[in-house]
């Protein structure tokens, strides 16, 4: 017995020297980037717009899936089986369209105009000169951009809490001080390229996982005759789930366009006749992915038929629990490196740009808007807001009670449902105006959240697709009846340049 005491002793100290080397990368990756995010706003929160086509395409990719995918996903197809596809299915499809349509043309004005935000963009597309709309697009940020953050924290919280044997509060403590600290020091560019890094991490893990598990088993023929049992031979239907349901997940890719972490990728390339090749790469790497995070989730109800047999009964451990079941020590590391990858990926975006609606959209353009501010006042400024929204976003994580699936979702339908159909009016449509785009955010976000409240309504469907739509019309309808920015023409031809 003291024999394999030790032997599982020691195997922990390998997966936890191979996840500390991970950290130390990701760090080193920070302390790389600091001297050239220090020299301006842009450079911080853009990454001077000099990014390349693999940093965008991973970067974008990896920032939207966050822990919703290896937790989120993995505990779905889990209880659900392969009907969880469709959820995947839905922002593959949505992305692949937006790198080629959409962000070539948010690109090309975002340089043109010299935005850096999301509320830059809005504000210069129509003359805002008192700041209501940029007032309007920063309060809708802050309000759901800390959910999300909070979200990732408490994912790194489950991810510690059944790998390495700490309390789930011990684990939310440490990926915090993690996220904060190359997040303030490194900025954008520490941020696209860990992600770049990290999303490499969790490509393989979420290929090597599934296909070692479903070895395991016996191959491919076990693990399907097995599957197909389950739930009444539903298990294995992709269709299980019903039209409505069916609905509600492909909805979910409807919130793409519309969180800024994702369109902050898009303003950051260099060269945006490259964004063709991102597409390719960036679809690639979310089917991949997607598949991944699926199988893993129904391999691991073969294993663990019954809830009650996960750390806290808590079928959102389903992942790491499969990796220290299947894996070496070395390779269970990577797969905790992998989890704390799509965390870090995504919560560091969302603290960027929640900082940036702040210090840039209110201290600089609303605050000081007539005033030439130091680049490196901004800069530290920025590091202390950073700090500050951590801390908020912390309280809130460690409060948190639903899972993290659920709330990832709320903030991704709020951000979506208000952001979503607004930009894709703003740059596809002359016919917008600055009310419309103000009543269509507030409708859209305002939707989101009633929709929530009420019991029957969020049964009915995913709050993003009523909400979407809602902001679709309101936008459409308030802008016929209002007046378009007087230079219309000009700020399009900037789009198409």
């Amino acid at each position: 017995m003291d024999d394999l005491q030790t032997i599982a002793l020691e195997a922990d100290q390998v997966a936890i020297w191979s996840f500390v080397g991970y950290l130390v990368l990701i760090v080193l990756v920070g302390i790389y980037a600091a001297r050239f995010s220090s020299k301006g706003i842009s450079n911080f929160f853009i990454g001077g717009r000099k990014m390349g086509m693999l940093v965008v395409a991973l970067s974008a990719v990896v920032s939207g899936r966050s822990a919703w995918l290896l937790l989120g996903v993995t505990g779905m197809s889990f209880e659900m089986g392969f009907s969880a596809l469709w959820a995947v299915v839905g922002y593959t499809l949505v992305e692949f369209f937006l790198f080629f349509f959409y962000a070539p043309r948010i690109r090309r004005f975002s340089e043109a105009r010299d935005c850096i935000t999301v509320p830059d963009f809005f504000a210069e597309r129509f003359e805002d000169k008192t700041g209501m709309l940029r007032a309007v697009v920063v309060g809708i940020i802050i309000i759901f951009m800390i959910a999300y953050v909070s979200a990732q924290f408490v994912a790194g919280g489950k991810a510690f809490e059944s790998s390495f044997q700490l309390t789930e509060t011990q684990g939310i403590l440490l990926t915090t001080i993690i996220v904060l600290f190359y997040t303030m020091v490194g900025g954008f560019l520490a941020v696209s390229l860990t992600d770049t890094i990290q999303g490499l991490f969790m490509i393989v893990a979420l290929l090597v996982l599934p296909l070692i598990a479903i070895s395991h088993i016996g191959g491919v023929g076990v693990f399907y005759s097995q599957a197909v049992l389950l739930s009444d031979g539903q298990f294995f239907n992709p269709l299980a789930l019903g039209f409505g349901g069916l609905i509600g997940f492909l909805g979910i890719g409807l919130g793409s366009p519309g969180n800024p972490h994702i369109i902050a990728r898009y303003m950051s390339i260099k060269d945006p006749a490259r964004l063709k090749l991102v597409a390719i790469v960036g679809t690639a790497a979310n089917v991949l992915m997607g598949l991944g995070a699926i199988i893993t989730g129904m391999a691991g109800r073969l294993y663990f038929p019954d809830v009650a047999l996960l750390p806290g009964a808590d079928q959102e451990n389903i992942y790491p629990v499969m990796a220290n079941l299947h894996l070496s020590p070395i390779l269970f590391g990577v797969v905790i490196a992998s989890i704390f990858a799509a965390i870090m990926s995504t919560a560091d975006s969302q603290l960027l740009v929640a900082a940036s609606a702040l210090v840039r959209d209110v201290y600089e353009k609303l605050i000081y808007r007539n005033r030439d501010l130091p680049q490196k006042q901004l800069v530290f400024l920025s590091r202390l807001v950073v700090v500050l929204l951590v801390i908020v976003a912390l309280i809130l994580g460690l409060m948190a009670e639903e899972l993290v699936f659920w709330l990832v979702l709320f903030a991704w339908a709020g951000l979506g449902a208000a952001f979503g159909p607004t930009s894709i009016l703003a740059l596809f449509w002359k016919g917008t105006t600055k009310a419309g785009m103000i009543s269509g955010m507030l409708s859209g976000a305002l939707t989101v959240i009633i929709w929530t409240r009420i019991p029957l309504l969020a049964d009915l469907m995913y709050e993003l697709i009523p909400g979407f739509f809602m902001a679709l019309v309101v936008s459409v309808v308030v802008s016929r009846f209002t007046k378009k920015p007087s230079d219309v023409n000009t700020l399009y031809s900037d789009m198409l340049k």
